[in-house]
């Protein structure tokens, strides 16, 4: 019996240097290693108070705090009107396969849920940017917890972003009043999240 081939991944290197003079910290084989480029700040400190998505944090401001020598790639940013945020969910406890979202108490795939405590425990949030200063983003719709090392910005581009007729699988089960008050998960404006 011929044994099957696993397919070859290119070998990256552990370190070698982008024509941006950035340091790539990637080998397939070993794994991933990403390096965050700052650090999110915001009011929440108890997972458990925190909105679970950004259209339920409104008026939660926060900070993306982005390292100098990354301040550069931020040239431009402020001409958009959101960004989305890709950081490490850094209280997450392990991974699951299947999770009770928030919004319902019926097990799902975690990959059919933005729960954290995923395999590779990264979020994803489109927030509000009000302005930069220097290397600082000022944020609006912050649902992240305070000290999430950021990983990545991106625009937010209605172009591209903005998808007609898509269909939101089990979450379209949920009524919107649910949704607010499950979505808040005890959070209140104007009291610290602790």
């Amino acid at each position: 019996m011929k044994r099957k081939e696993e397919p070859r991944m290119p070998r990256m290197g552990t370190s070698r240097e982008s024509r941006y003079g950035v340091r790539s910290l990637a080998d397939t084989r070993g794994g991933v290693v990403f390096r965050p480029i700052g650090v999110i700040r915001s009011e929440h400190t108890a997972a458990k108070k925190t909105p679970i998505q950004p259209v339920f944090a409104a008026g939660c401001r926060g900070r993306a705090i982005v390292r100098r020598e990354f301040a550069a790639a931020m040239k431009d940013l402020e001409g958009f009107s959101h960004v989305h945020l890709l950081y490490f969910f850094h209280k997450a406890k392990g991974s699951k396969l299947l999770v009770k979202p928030f919004l319902q108490d019926v097990d799902r795939g975690v990959f059919a849920t933005r729960a954290p405590c995923r395999p590779n425990a990264i979020g994803l949030s489109v927030v509000r940017l009000i302005r930069r200063t220097g290397n600082v983003l000022h944020l609006e719709g912050v649902d992240m917890l305070d000290g999430a090392p950021l990983l990545d910005i991106k625009p937010y581009v209605g172009r591209f972003d903005r998808i007609e007729g898509s269909r939101s699988g089990w979450q379209e089960d949920v009524d919107d009043r649910t949704a607010r008050r499950r979505g808040r998960r005890g959070y209140r404006k104007g009291r610290k999240s602790r």
